[in-house]
């Protein structure tokens, strides 16, 4: 037996845990982030001092920051390794939830450690206690439970045996994990006990590879064989389970195209014969083609989101689903049949049983030599010396950056216009978060991505929006001495949700930076904010970039520099296009059914003949 503090014994157990896939050994919980308060420091934060060089301690300045940074750590280690999260009670916990949110819809691994109010109640309430008058147990920490894969509260010491087992166990389930929560009252943080040396020894969860049912395989070749023009939907499960190759494999052997959700892009490089880019609503016309005129779409480790289906739009009356993933519930979706495995296993068991079963690639080569031309037209300026649209901006970038660099977005316009120009050189090149698509997560996912990835460089790009939402990080950047890039691109506004108002009768209320004008509307100039200086008090190395020759030297100076470093860029303003084409399929958000603004009357006779075209697969 070994007496220890609660707070003591649980970072003694997390250093000692392992993962393990194909053969391959690693530690599971690589550091711990931390804001502390009265609902920690005398505990975790004890902890921590109390075995130094046992768990590596991050300072954070915002709690939900802290959740993105670990969640961008998971995704770059593709789910092995994870980071564990601690703050005080009250505020501190309840900041957690958006950042618990992302991390569980995206099914990505992050260890929550919020304090608690005394499990005792030596005085109650006590400071920053929510008072339940029907329920003496309940905390804001109950917040947590619904965005939660895994949610307890550690009321006695013995407890947390039971519970930080089956922590890591749904941390370390390729079809469980996400968001796991141990809440951890104050008092009992501090509280010794006597713990079993089988608790603190040293442990390794083995990473399961499923195979797929023999029944459910001889199926899903019946239908890859019986199909005249299959296409493949590539996800984030690809990624996760390192099945690229696999997938090439299964291409090429079978001449099948390969479209990609915003989390599956880059499992093929864009230059691959059988990669025709994404799919959906911010997919490339080559793609939403294809899945138009598919009469088998085989879903590969994707959750087939209503961007990905364009709503029900996307794929005709004839056209049947097979779903390769991981988790059961995803596969079912769409009515699909199933092929329930790891999605490496999944896709080398149907390419053996396949065998030769080639299809000529020629329907979609010269439509993908068409878009590329499109992506040329939208990345190339006929001047130098002009402010550049937002597309440029990435046509730059895309002329300085190789297989090693690593972009991050979540939310905005710049989404689309990468999920349907970036040309993708590495598998983990395109970071963008798009099952939450929660604003505010790319200064601090650059930060777990350069942790995870240290020496290639890290691009987060972001809008004045974005920005606005969630800056503080830069700080932890500075400290920590890791040189991300951000790249902010202002545009005065909400680009993209500006847009999408327009287009629902809205007429992009409410979506600009602007002074009032003297009628109360928000038409005057931009407002007189400085992003780039924001950016250096918080303590990065700004470049400035006023047109399109600045831009080029600016990013490049970015990419080589070792301290974290701005770019900043005006590009054009909310109310003008990015320089993107369109969008190629539908996205459905409901329009004002009656309306005495004829803009709304026009969005909802265009949304009414959307609507008609869905398809429900039942």
């Amino acid at each position: 037996m070994t007496r220890l503090t609660v707070a003591q014994a649980l970072v003694r157990f997390l250093a000692a845990q392992h993962t393990e896939r194909d053969g391959v050994r690693q530690r599971l919980i690589t550091a711990t982030w931390g804001i502390f308060g009265h609902g920690n420091v005398a505990g975790i934060g004890q902890a921590l001092v109390e075995f130094p060089g046992l768990m590596p301690y991050h300072q954070g300045r915002n709690e939900q920051a802290m959740v993105h940074a670990a969640v961008g750590y998971a995704r770059q280690s593709r789910r092995l390794q994870a980071h564990a999260v601690t703050t005080s009670i009250g505020p501190g916990a309840t900041n957690l939830v958006t950042g618990a949110a992302l991390a569980t819809v995206n099914r990505l691994p992050v260890l929550l450690l919020p304090g608690d109010t005394f499990a005792t109640r030596p005085a109650d309430p006590v400071l920053q206690q929510l008072e339940v008058p029907y329920a003496g147990e309940v905390s804001v920490n109950d917040c947590l439970r619904p965005v939660s894969k895994y949610f307890d509260r550690i009321t006695r010491p013995e407890a947390l045996i039971p519970a930080a087992l089956a922590a890591v166990r749904v941390l370390t389930d390729p079809a469980e994990t996400g968001a796991v929560t141990l809440a951890l009252p104050q008092d009992v943080q501090a509280e010794a006990y006597d713990w079993p040396e089988e608790f603190l020894a040293e442990r390794t969860w083995t990473v399961r590879r499923p195979r797929p049912d023999a029944a459910e395989l001889d199926a899903a070749v019946h239908a890859v064989r019986a199909a005249e023009r299959p296409l493949i939907i590539a996800g984030g499960g690809v990624k996760y389970s390192g099945a690229e190759d696999a997938l090439r494999t299964l291409a090429e052997r079978a001449g099948l195209p390969v479209a990609t959700t915003q989390a599956g892009k880059g499992v093929l490089p864009h230059d691959h014969p059988c990669d025709v880019g994404g799919v959906g609503h911010t997919g490339t016309a080559t793609a939403n083609d294809l899945a138009r005129g598919s009469d088998l779409i085989i879903g590969v480790g994707t959750r087939h989101t209503d961007f990905t289906t364009a709503s029900g739009t996307l794929f005709g009356p004839d056209t049947r689903l097979l779903n390769l993933n991981i988790t059961a519930f995803d596969a079912h979706k769409q009515a699909a049949r199933t092929l329930v495995a790891d999605a490496r296993e999944g896709l080398i068991a149907l390419t053996e049983k396949l065998g030769d079963h080639r299809r000529d690639p020629a329907r979609w080569t010269s439509a993908k030599e068409d878009w590329q031309r499109r992506t040329d037209r939208a990345y190339v300026a006929p001047d130098e010396h002009a402010r550049p649209t937002q597309t440029q901006v990435l046509g730059v970038l895309d002329t300085l950056v190789t297989g090693d660099d690593i972009l991050i977005n979540a939310a905005g316009s710049l989404p689309g216009d990468l999920h349907k120009l970036w040309r993708a050189r590495s598998a983990d090149q395109y970071h963008v978060e798009y099952g939450y698509s929660c604003m505010g997560y790319e200064i601090p996912a650059a930060i777990g991505v350069a942790l995870a990835a240290p020496g290639r460089p890290v691009w987060a790009l972001v809008g004045d929006g974005t920005y606005l939402m969630n800056p503080t990080e830069i700080v932890t950047a500075v400290q920590e001495e890791l040189p991300i890039k951000v790249v902010i691109l202002d545009n005065h506004g909400y680009a993209s949700i500006g847009g999408l108002s327009e287009a629902v009768g809205a007429e992009r209320y409410g979506t600009d930076y602007r002074l009032r004008a003297p009628d109360g509307s928000f038409t005057g100039p931009p407002l007189p904010v400085d992003l780039a200086a924001n950016a250096a008090s918080l303590g990065m190395r700004v470049l400035r970039a006023r047109t399109l020759r600045d831009l080029r030297e600016a990013l490049a100076d970015a990419r080589r520099a070792t301290v974290p470093t701005c770019v900043y860029v005006e590009t054009e303003t909310a109310d003008s296009v990015s320089g993107a084409p369109p969008a190629e399929a539908w996205w459905d958000v409901p329009v004002a059914e009656t309306s005495t603004r004829s803009s709304a009357v026009k969005a909802r006779e265009e949304y009414d003949r959307h609507v008609t075209a869905r398809r429900r697969h039942l």
